[in-house]
């Protein structure tokens, strides 16, 4: 199978259930992000701080995959079965989360993203992740959208904020207060 199609070169691109949208429509922004996102996640991953949460970590990536798959679907078109995303997914990272923070001092502050380079590359992924909530927010306000993957995103943005925290606290790194 061939990469290139040369289909998308004047600016559209195909949804699944055969639309062909603009290259720049939010649906396609969404999803762009999606995968930004999950790109991001696998560098998380790369992290040897991370090393004993991969699973974790690759069982996102897969969930961003089904949540780029529901954002790639014409939802009036597509006849192709996808996954839901379901409240168990969002309870895993809330799980996670409870996990994560058992191990942490109390936050009294927020805190300025660094401290170490492994912990820089969550602040980045998290961001992308609030981008990528933002822009299926927006997607949702005009367009079919399943209704938990708002959520998962929300979610999933908590989740690397205190995986930036428990990454600091496992790499002896210093927590910076923000002080205004």
């Amino acid at each position: 199978m061939k990469v290139y199609t040369k289909t998308g070169d004047k600016g559209t691109t195909g949804l699944l259930g055969g639309t062909r949208v603009s290259k720049a429509d939010l649906r396609i922004e969404s999803y762009g992000t999606i995968d930004e996102l999950n790109s991001h996640i696998g560098m998380i991953r790369d992290q040897p701080v991370n090393e004993s949460i991969a699973d974790e970590l690759i069982a996102i990536q897969n969930t961003l995959f089904v949540i780029g798959s529901h954002l790639a679907s014409d939802p009036q078109k597509s006849k192709v079965v996808i996954p839901s995303i379901e409240i168990k997914h969002i309870e895993l990272l809330e799980k996670a989360m409870d996990r994560m923070d058992e191990e942490l001092p109390e936050m009294r502050n927020f805190v300025l993203p660094g401290g170490h380079v492994s912990v820089s590359v969550g602040h980045i992924a998290r961001c992308v992740c609030r981008r990528a909530e933002r822009l299926v927010t927006g997607l949702a306000e005009n367009e079919v959208v399943h209704e938990n993957i708002t959520t998962y995103l929300n979610r999933l943005s908590d989740y690397l904020f205190v995986l930036c925290r428990w990454m600091t606290k496992e790499l002896k790194a210093t927590e910076v207060p923000w002080k205004p």
